[in-house]
């Protein structure tokens, strides 16, 4: 019962000494010329390593952009307020009219004040006769030093007196500082203003604002009169430049404010329209590559996985410049690359790689 155990044993044991002692013979036997079983082995290094495409690169000028989200903002915006109290007399000016520097918003009934005014203008006249009979009698030494004063003194009092009441009947009307569009309605006919009610809000509409907040990381990339556009919400691109980039970022945010000034001579941007801003940024060196190239190495940087010309594999740190429909721009690398464009994530930095070049249309190393 034990012969089959043993008939198995030995002819693995035959099979075993064939395919290892006299493999050639065995070769020989089964009709396989030496040569052609020469020409089967390869080198176990070539057969392990892994095969890549890779990509000659060469850096290149790239006009950087940093891109922000942000809004519309008036250039000035100014609530006008009443100095003094009394009945408005004027008729009301609708939200939305456009008015010029100078025109008259709320006036305000004068009350008592033209009589006030008429008062410390005769209190005036009074005191110009004193101090002209007091200067003549100082003279002649009929009167004292100490009397020309005192009527000096009240020519003076009575000169500050008709300035108040001058410049409190300047206080009834309530002009526009500059020009723009009103956004309330003024004052309505008849209503009680005091010191401090509201006349109207006015704002200016041209030029309008870009306001932006750029990061800790993009502020030094933007410079001051550099070109800028943004697109709205409602869709209307619009360019503009840069006019002011803040010193002291937010406390909160630690983001730094940047305005853009733009045109708006029709007045169809709106104050508070969300933007999406580009601005130009400093120009940099650069590779365009598929965004599909970009790994992590171990530390978990994002970079590149570079070969030289013997198939050695490397990494190489970058940072995203700026993304296109042709790929993206990477910065940080060296000036000459020979970036892996695919195959990456199957090897490993101080490995070896058998390369095939994608700018030599497939030709392979």
């Amino acid at each position: 019962m034990r012969i089959f155990p043993l008939v198995t044993a030995l002819t693995v044991t035959a099979t075993l000494y064939l395919a290892v002692m006299e493999r050639e013979s065995l070769l020989g036997f089964a009709g396989v010329l030496a040569d052609d079983a020469d020409e089967i082995v390869t080198d176990p290094a070539e057969v392990a390593r892994v095969r890549v495409v890779a990509t000659r690169s060469q850096a290149q000028p790239v006009a950087n952009a940093v891109v922000l989200r942000g809004r519309t903002e008036a250039m000035r915006q100014v609530e006008i307020r009443s100095e003094t109290s009394g009945l408005v007399i004027s008729d009301p000016i609708r939200r939305g009219a456009a008015v010029s520097a100078g025109d008259p918003l709320c006036e305000v009934a004068p009350g008592v004040r033209k009589a006030a005014l008429d008062e410390a203008r005769a209190r005036l006249t009074e005191a110009e006769i004193n101090y002209r009979a007091a200067s003549g009698l100082s003279e002649s030494g009929f009167a004292s030093d100490v009397r020309l004063a005192n009527a000096r003194a009240a020519l003076q009092a009575a000169q500050a007196g008709v300035d108040r009441a001058v410049e409190e009947m300047a206080r009834l009307v309530m002009h526009a500082p500059f020009d723009g569009l009103l956004e309330t309605d003024t004052a309505e006919l008849g209503s009680l203003l005091q010191p401090g009610a509201l006349c109207a809000t006015l704002i200016q509409m041209d030029p309008i604002n870009l306001v932006g907040f750029a990061t800790e990381a993009q502020i030094d990339d933007i410079r001051m009169g550099v070109p800028a556009g943004a697109r709205l919400a409602s869709g209307r691109e619009v360019v503009g430049t840069v006019s002011f980039i803040a010193r002291s970022a937010d406390p909160q945010t630690r983001t730094f404010r940047v305005d853009v000034i733009i045109p708006n001579p029709d007045g169809q941007i709106r104050d508070g329209q969300s933007a999406d801003i580009l601005i130009q940024g400093l120009e940099q060196q650069g590779h365009l590559l598929p965004g599909s190239a970009l790994t992590l190495n171990d530390r978990g940087e994002l970079g590149l996985r570079v070969v030289d010309e013997d198939g050695l594999v490397s990494f190489e740190t970058a940072r995203i410049l700026r993304d296109t429909a042709d790929g993206v721009w990477m910065g940080g690398l060296p000036d000459q690359i020979n970036a892996i464009t695919l195959g990456q994530e199957f090897t490993r930095e101080g490995a070896r790689v058998a390369i095939t070049w994608a700018d030599d249309h497939g030709g392979a190393q």
